[in-house]
């Protein structure tokens, strides 16, 4: 005699199986690593910087754009675009409005940061790690922090008298005294963000 429960019981561990899997498979999507945390609403768009633009539903505007010493690209369409001091964001608040206002309704654009352009600084004199250090993306960097990636103060250093030079935009050369100890102290009337080029030099104390 056949046993007519046998089947019964193979569809209810059948359900049991797929009920099983439809209830991990939402659990499983939800443990997803979520994307990083959007930093470009404050980095600023920089000469060799390499970006990908991309419009919706409109792939042959689609370009890997590498912006120039002179901060401009050129964008299909509209040409010539300059995004000195622009972030990620404003170039595409730019490049929407633009293409919106002769040739698209609606555009939809998205621009990410596929490649940086390297930011360099030279920390010499008394650090245990003398050298050019690379300052990393979408990030500044204290005259404390640069310093600590040079493998921090010798034994023998002035820290009452780092230099900093640096040269600006139209060519002149600056330099700055800076007292580190009152860094450290928590005095931040003297705290100083590096920028790219910057030579940071630590004498050595006078025995």
């Amino acid at each position: 005699m056949r046993n007519s429960s046998l089947p019964s019981a193979l569809t209810a561990a059948a359900l049991l199986v797929l009920g099983g899997a439809l209830l991990v498979t939402p659990a499983h999507a939800s443990r997803k690593d979520p994307k990083p945390a959007n930093q470009l609403a404050t980095y600023k768009l920089r000469p060799m910087d390499l970006i990908k633009i991309q419009v919706f539903q409109e792939p042959e505007l689609d370009r890997d754009l590498r912006i120039s010493q002179d901060h401009t690209i050129v964008v299909p369409l509209i040409g010539i675009v300059d995004v000195r001091d622009l972030t990620v964001r404003d170039a595409e608040t730019l490049i929407t409005e633009l293409y919106q206002r002769d040739y698209l309704v609606n555009p939809q654009l998205n621009i990410t940061v596929t490649e940086y352009s390297q930011r360099n600084i030279n920390v010499l004199g008394a650090v245990n790690s003398p050298g050019s250090i690379l300052m990393p993306p979408e990030k500044n960097l204290t005259l404390l922090d640069a310093i600590a990636r040079s493998g921090g103060f010798s034994r023998l250093a002035n820290r009452n008298k780092v230099s900093l030079t640096r040269t600006q935009a139209d060519g002149q050369t600056v330099n700055f005294t800076i007292n580190a100890d009152q860094l450290v102290s928590g005095d931040t009337s003297n705290r100083s963000t590096i920028q790219d080029g910057d030579i940071i030099f630590v004498p050595e104390r006078i025995l």
